[in-house]
């Protein structure tokens, strides 16, 4: 089996990587939900190491995860874990959680899911940075992000781009209170929560 690639995931790394070097600084346990080809955790790990980087995704996506962090060969990057939001989570608790394009492969019933439970998951300030497009006041940001929405949706109706002021309630319902959201290449978005009071 030849290890997965996505280009989009070399072409955001490092704008990423620049935004999880400030926010993860003082952090030691990150689960990354959603965790796809591998190829962010595995860069991700090597480049901030005194972090635990915990990948995780559906059970089809492990196989490919694993063949990036064994190449990598790296001591903080444990095995992927099988995570569907959909399901019962791990009982595990991480300090800071990260996840990149998948609120708008994600259902709504899922993304609601996906914040209920993270109540349980972080303590009082753990982070949660999410990155990818999201649209504000009901109005894509940009005409490429139209026609990626509409892309979605031909694939499947219940994906889509979502709304920033929908995801921050839920956030805000789960104690989340939003710490940045700060414009990223190609009309993304890179959004910063932390649980508890500011």
């Amino acid at each position: 089996m030849d290890k997965p690639t996505a280009p989009a995931t070399t072409r955001n790394r490092d704008p990423i990587l620049e935004v999880l070097r400030e926010r993860f600084a003082d952090r030691r346990q990150v689960l990354e939900i959603g965790s796809g080809t591998g190829q962010h955790a595995a860069y991700f790990a090597r480049a901030l190491p005194w972090l635990r980087w915990q990948a995780s995704d559906v059970a089809d996506h492990l196989p490919g995860i694993q063949l990036w962090l064994a190449e990598s060969a790296l001591l903080n990057t444990p095995a992927p874990l099988e995570l569907d939001v959909r399901l019962a989570w791990p009982p595990a608790q991480f300090d800071a959680v990260f996840s990149a394009n998948t609120l708008h492969i994600m259902g709504w019933e899922e993304v609601q899911r996906l914040f209920t439970e993270l109540q349980s998951r972080m303590p009082p300030a753990g982070l949660l940075t999410v990155y990818g497009p999201f649209n504000y006041g009901g109005h894509f940001t940009s005409a490429s992000n139209a026609h990626f929405d509409a892309m979605l949706r031909a694939g499947n109706p219940a994906s889509g781009l979502r709304d920033f002021e929908a995801v921050d309630a839920l956030a805000l319902q789960a104690s989340l209170h939003l710490l940045e959201d700060r414009a990223m290449p190609a009309n993304n978005r890179c959004i910063t929560w932390q649980r508890g009071s500011l």
